[in-house]
């Protein structure tokens, strides 16, 4: 894809190095809007990490530049690593996004050390971050398009992920998998529309059932799922933090 100017600029002006910088968000997800989510990963100093309190372990950067909203946020190595620990799927999903701004060797050593990382247990993630999104779809019954296509972008991602234990977080190839007639109909009236696009006609029981059926679905997928039950990437991580922090000395 084309990246904009304004981001390269807005990455060139952060104070430490990156392993690695990623679009995540609408752009990711196959339905992009005007704004763009960068995330990713810096690297701190050790003079920065040996004190009493560690600063700067997550930067946070939201501006308008050239009509574009950019929101960036960074975290420290040592505190990405362990989300990475934890049943987190946001942090997979920088992490593989294909859309990448910056990189490095570590980047992709990281992208191998970080399938140990996946568990059956990830499909809480998925499932939560649904429900969080059905509740928005209700919300005043407004039935906005944007969350209805977060729902099912996240269950299909989760049962994708127990199936196969690869992150695919992009909502048009995922539905060549799944083939749902619907989505093709929701993402054109998200492109269409403004970011709180309403759908007027939608069929708010049928939607009920796909999403109850595809809950299940992530359900009985992580049941039966060949996933580990815990992760085995801790001392991986930490020969890798470790990596980088002592490279960052020299």
């Amino acid at each position: 894809m084309n990246i904009p100017p304004s981001i390269n600029t807005i990455i060139r002006q952060q104070p430490y190095p990156f392993l690695f910088t990623t679009i995540s968000g609408s752009h990711l997800y196959g339905f992009p809007s005007h704004d763009y989510d960068l995330r990713g990963v810096h690297i701190l100093p050790v003079q920065e990490v040996v004190g009493l309190k560690t600063i700067n372990e997550t930067i946070e950067v939201s501006e308008v530049r050239d009509s574009l909203e950019i929101d960036l946020v960074t975290h420290d190595v040592k505190k990405f690593f362990l989300m990475l620990i934890k049943k987190n799927g946001y942090v997979l999903e920088q992490l593989y996004s294909p859309l990448i701004l910056t990189t490095s060797p570590e980047h992709q050593e990281l992208k191998i050390i970080a399938r140990d990382c996946i568990t059956r247990h990830h499909s809480y993630h998925y499932l939560g971050f649904a429900t969080t999104q059905w509740k928005l779809f209700h919300k005043e019954y407004t039935h906005q398009v944007k969350p209805l296509l977060y729902v099912y972008r996240v269950l299909l991602t989760g049962i994708y992920l127990m199936q196969t234990g690869v992150i695919e977080a992009n909502l048009i190839k995922l539905n060549e998998v799944f083939n749902l007639s619907y989505i093709p109909d929701l993402i054109a009236q998200k492109l269409a529309g403004t970011e709180r696009s309403i759908l007027p006609d939608i069929n708010v029981p049928f939607h009920q059932r796909e999403y109850e059926r595809l809950r299940n679905q992530l359900q009985e997928a992580s049941q039966s799922s060949q996933l580990p039950e815990a992760p085995s990437c801790t001392v991986a991580l930490h020969n890798l933090l470790v990596h980088l922090r002592l490279r960052s000395e020299l």
